[in-house]
């Protein structure tokens, strides 16, 4: 276990003498941290390394909150959040005050999303995304890391921090780790422990959903493969129709159509999901499905090969949640 340097002010954050037989990385949270935030900050040490630094910023930034949104709600529990980065493998956490990061007020400048910030979580949180960058910049440009790690499960504010960093020249490696979930499905969040225990059991479909289209898209998989092994076509199926064989018929035509259309049937599968919790008591209040590529947050077609992100976002009581997964269409034959 590390000692643990606490700095609130960017002086003393200036002052702090970097490693020199390793990188210095950086984990940024809003604090009220939990396991998942461990997981990064233990990700960081394996990558920085024994002789490396690991820097853990807590900062509840106002620029993310909208005049509707949980700010003044937002749990701040920094002497728990000490314990877990010490815990965890930190060297120093960096919490400063709201006057310390932004001290004239409210910046006139700021860092635009652009339009992949207005997609999805962008249109439900109109400036939510302008808020982040401005302040992962300005974290970025106190902390000075070599590494950057962020979690997948906020899939689209990692998105936009690679682009940031690509198109803004940020000399930092941005890392995404991935979600750590509980037992029993529900991605980490500091906002799980506002939902009541009949509630989380409504919340678990979001987890139950994008596993659901996971397993619809290993389930089309497996039929194409049979398709590219063995052909299968329209006339087979036909002719074993006549022969009665109707159970092989069907089959065939499953084979045959099994390359077309995964990323609807994926989405299909994870809906059916979402409305049926849209029926439990309290019900689940779908804020949006979607299936998007990774590089501009935008919908997938069809025909669509590579890495895509399926992505919820939900409502269930007062408490809003968010979850995703990768997944990977492989290319039609």
């Amino acid at each position: 276990m590390t000692d643990l340097l606490l700095i609130d002010t960017a002086r003393e954050l200036h002052g702090l003498p970097r490693s020199a037989g390793g990188p210095r990385a950086v984990v940024m949270t809003m604090g009220a941290l939990h396991e998942g935030h461990a997981t990064l900050i233990r990700s960081a040490r394996e990558r920085a390394g024994r002789t490396g630094q690991v820097v853990v910023t807590v900062f509840v930034n106002p620029l993310q909150f909208g005049a509707n949104e949980d700010l003044d709600r937002y749990p701040r529990t920094l002497d728990a959040d000490l314990e877990i980065a010490r815990a965890a493998g930190a060297d120093a956490v960096f919490a400063p005050a709201v006057d310390e990061v932004y001290p004239g007020g409210d910046p006139q400048v700021r860092v635009s999303a652009g339009p992949m910030g207005e997609r999805l979580e962008g249109a439900t949180r109109p400036g939510h995304f302008d808020g982040m960058l401005t302040v992962v910049a300005k974290l970025l440009h106190l902390t000075r890391p070599d590494l950057a790690l962020f979690g997948q499960k906020d899939a689209q504010q990692l998105a936009l921090i690679r682009r940031m960093v690509t198109d803004l020249n940020f000399p930092v490696e941005v890392v995404g780790v991935t979600t750590v979930r509980e037992e029993d499905g529900l991605a980490l969040s500091s906002r799980n422990r506002f939902l009541s225990a009949q509630e989380r059991r409504t919340a678990l479909a979001l987890s139950r959903a994008l596993f659901a289209g996971q397993d619809r898209l290993a389930a089309q998989a497996a039929l194409r493969a049979r398709a590219e092994a063995s052909p299968a076509s329209d006339e087979r199926a036909t002719a074993l129709a006549r022969l009665g064989e109707i159970r092989s018929a069907a089959d065939a035509h499953a084979v045959s159509a099994a390359g077309t259309g995964l990323p609807d049937a994926v989405r299909a599968a994870a809906r059916h999901v979402l409305e049926e919790a849209g029926r439990h008591d309290p019900p689940l209040l779908l804020d949006y499905l979607a299936l998007v590529d990774p590089r501009d947050f935008t919908d997938v077609r069809p025909d669509f090969t590579g890495q895509a992100v399926l992505a919820v976002a939900a409502k269930v009581g007062t408490t809003r949640l968010i979850d995703n997964i990768p997944l990977e269409f492989g290319a039609h034959t």
